[in-house]
């Protein structure tokens, strides 16, 4: 009943002219001798507790020649240790009323768990476990890349356009690993072997190479100890922790690309730009920017592109910010029988007015207002902060951000986003992509 009450306060508030203030998230913070980041929030609201390890290591940190390598090892983190069984966790987590799950991204892997907070003791001795026990031998690396193979043939080959979302990465970054799709591919995959994917693990599965984050229902004293007895006796490696040096360039002048693919049934466009990172004091704007452009189906381009002129059955932009380098995605699928060149010219006219007037202050306030309602909303639950101090930790590199970044979004004006979009939408820029049925070929 609380929550039904506080809703419809929150939507009232985030209307009103003053920025609303939010309660920060109160932490702790201390790093271990062998060099794991510990961060920790007491929420007694519930009697969960969740828990997040980040390994600050994702499809970038791939070896070359071996894209996937990031998010195989997220498959093989649940295969069992020298004193598990595999799929340990899911038991932990789901034989008690609680989750987990997993995820890899560009920058970072993220395991992640929410049970009742009596169990937390269990959960946190099974994640210092698997960071120290890991079983990385034949029979897992095998049974695991075939699993990760299975996906990329459901996710990309068997989808119509999931080449075409392949593409886009592979042709947006010229030098920078970004431009390794997340999944991997096959031939990569196979050519891997034990001694490869041994070698990967040694690498970035180690403490100082990770993030610990526990928020929820639990006693300070209690939960510092428990670190001790688990987290603090894994070793820490001898040799650094690779990183990415590569920076990619800056474009020079705008590129077009043309591609033809069996599968797809209607054309598609994509253009991109490259943008600033994610810890840039831009991104802010560029979220308020994403929502006006493509938030929902009153956004500009939903209403331009498949409401008016109806060129588009689909229409989008992301603003996607990484660690060390952004990149600005829009992406149409047109309707059957309409033209590829129309679609273009209307979506260049619509960032054209973005990056040449300020958006009105209607829009700016309700992408706003949307924006705050989910990001609260998310901080409801132990979840949603866990997850939010640990990428304020990890990828923008000051936790004290997790209690900055809503008063930064708070406080973007609409000079704010022009000033931002003239300088990334710019034709110099610009990569257009074409991705069209084999029996265009000759005809566009």
């Amino acid at each position: 009943m609380r929550r039904l009450l506080f809703l419809p306060l929150l939507a009232l508030r985030l209307h009103a002219a003053e920025p609303v203030t939010i309660p920060p998230i109160q932490f702790t913070h201390r790093t271990l001798a062998n060099g794991l980041e510990v961060y920790a929030a007491q929420d007694h609201s519930t009697p969960t507790v969740a828990i997040n390890v980040w390994y600050h290591v994702g499809s970038k940190d791939d070896p070359a020649g071996r894209s996937g390598f990031a998010h195989l090892f997220e498959h093989i983190m649940f295969k069992g240790t020298k004193r598990t069984k595999p799929e340990t966790i899911d038991r932990l987590t789901e034989d008690v009323g609680g989750f987990n799950n997993a995820y890899t991204a560009d920058d970072v892997t993220v395991y992640h768990e929410v049970v009742p907070s009596n169990h937390l003791e269990r959960l946190l001795w099974a994640e210092a476990d698997r960071m120290a026990g890991l079983t990385v031998d034949e029979k897992n690396f095998r049974s695991e890349r075939e699993v990760v193979k299975q996906e990329y043939l459901q996710r990309v080959e068997a989808e119509p356009y999931g080449q075409f979302g392949e593409e886009i990465i592979k042709k947006s970054f010229a030098e920078h690993p970004y431009k390794r799709p997340t999944i991997g591919n096959i031939p990569e995959l196979n050519a891997a072997t034990i001694a490869d994917v041994r070698a990967f693990h040694a690498a970035y599965y180690r403490p100082d190479n990770a993030t610990l984050v526990v928020v929820g229902d639990f006693e300070q004293a209690q939960f510092d100890a428990w670190v001790d007895k688990y987290f603090a006796p894994v070793p820490k490696p001898a040799t650094p922790v690779p990183r990415v040096t590569v920076k990619e360039p800056a474009r020079t002048k705008e590129q077009r690309l043309v591609q033809y693919s069996a599968s797809v049934p209607l054309p598609a466009v994509a253009v991109t730009y490259l943008g600033p990172a994610a810890r840039s004091e831009d991104a802010a704007a560029l979220e308020v920017a994403q929502e006006i452009l493509a938030g929902g189906e009153s956004s500009r381009l939903y209403q331009r592109l498949v409401y008016e002129t109806q060129l588009a059955q689909s229409v989008d932009f992301t603003a996607d910010l990484r660690e060390d380098v952004g990149l600005m995605l829009f992406e149409i699928v047109l309707a059957s029988g309409k033209s590829v060149a129309a679609a273009e010219k209307v979506l260049f006219d619509e960032i054209g007015k973005i990056s040449a007037k300020p958006v009105t202050a209607a829009e700016l306030a309700k992408a706003k207002n949307r924006l705050m309602t989910a990001r609260l909303l998310e901080r409801e639950t132990c979840e949603g902060k866990a997850a939010a101090l640990a990428q304020a930790a990890v990828v923008l590199g000051d936790a004290a951000r997790v209690n900055t970044e809503l008063g930064r979004l708070q406080a973007v004006s609409a000079p704010d986003v022009l000033r931002v979009l003239r300088e990334i939408f710019t034709e110099q820029n610009r990569l257009v992509l074409e991705y069209l049925p084999e029996g265009m070929k000759g005809k566009k």
